[in-house]
């Protein structure tokens, strides 16, 4: 190409954008594929939510806002959402804190860190259904240990699971068995790419071990402990299979959690349209909650808004 009497280079232009278009081109069916799984369940979810479609009567007629009103009228899944959200604050808490002493302890070499990291993973292997079987064995009133070891000292026996302040303790103590291991893991990954520098710094300016963990290592863990408090709250918020072997939601609806209520009205008494709502409002209500929690946790821990 000649401009100004200068010979210049062909440009290449047209040759990247058929480059480029080539890759979204190779990316094209895993995208599709990517929205048929998440789309498609969604829309037809959105559907069945305006139909009556029951034991009854199954298709896909159209009854307009019928199961929305119903859900904001239904106090039972209003109170199993509180009850979710308060299992839900105190048990992430509570492994969080566990999670991140366990790490701290891992992290600074005491002796047994090794095997105290298998001894952690081996609640989170188990699976949940196993898992809240032998615990119910463990909580039995009659045939449990836990009575057995409190009667030795005075106390007892205890409705673990008999009684509605028991249930919950025992669906709790459950959850923070099983999944602080998962905290532990992901803020021990943290304390180890932690840089050396800040605390060489401390060192020389004499801080500490307290000092140093509140000025230095709290702040830098401040983005990890946002992204696995948020991913441990998404879990606690679909809590349904320990529930349902454990406690099925008792007694009376004590331990009742929202995705077992919804589990109840849609697979049990097979109302598909009513169940439909009901998950629907209970997405949008989740999403909206975690994303404020995750803002006030960004302005609290790092000082930002995003």
């Amino acid at each position: 190409m000649l401009e100004g009497g200068r010979l210049l280079a062909p440009t290449n232009n047209l040759g990247k954008t058929i480059m480029l278009s080539s890759k979204h081109f190779f990316l094209l069916p895993a995208l599709l594929t990517l929205v048929a799984i998440i789309l498609f369940p969604l829309l037809f979810t959105v559907r069945v939510s305006f139909s009556s479609w029951d034991v009854f009567q199954s298709g896909l007629d159209f009854i307009g806002g019928s199961n929305y009103v119903r859900v904001f009228e239904d106090q039972r899944f209003w109170q199993s959402l509180q009850r979710l959200s308060l299992l839900s604050i105190i048990s992430v808490s509570l492994q969080y804190t566990l999670g991140f002493a366990l790490a701290l302890a891992v992290w600074k070499q005491v002796r047994g860190g090794r095997l105290l990291r298998v001894l952690f993973l081996i609640p989170m292997m188990t699976t949940p259904v196993v898992m809240s079987v032998i615990w119910r064995t463990v909580f039995h009133e009659s045939l449990g240990p836990v009575n057995d070891i409190l009667s030795a000292f005075g106390v007892g026996p205890v409705p673990w699971l008999s009684s509605a302040t028991g249930a919950f303790i025992s669906v709790l103590i459950v959850e923070v068995w099983q999944w602080t291991p998962f905290m532990f893991l992901l803020l021990l990954a943290g304390l180890v790419s932690l840089p050396k520098e800040p605390y060489l710094a401390a060192a020389i300016d004499g801080a500490g071990t307290w000092r140093t963990f509140w000025q230095v290592t709290f702040p830098l863990m401040a983005p990890i402990t946002i992204g696995a408090l948020i991913i441990r709250l998404i879990e606690a918020s679909k809590i349904m299979d320990t529930v349902y072997v454990l406690t099925s939601g008792g007694p009376g609806t004590a331990t009742e959690t929202s995705s077992y209520y919804i589990y109840i009205r849609g697979l049990r008494d097979f109302q598909i349209g009513y169940s439909a709502a009901l998950s629907l409002v209970y997405l949008v209500i989740m999403i909206i909650s975690l994303t404020i929690i995750a803002k006030l946790l960004l302005r609290m821990l790092v000082g930002k808004d995003e």
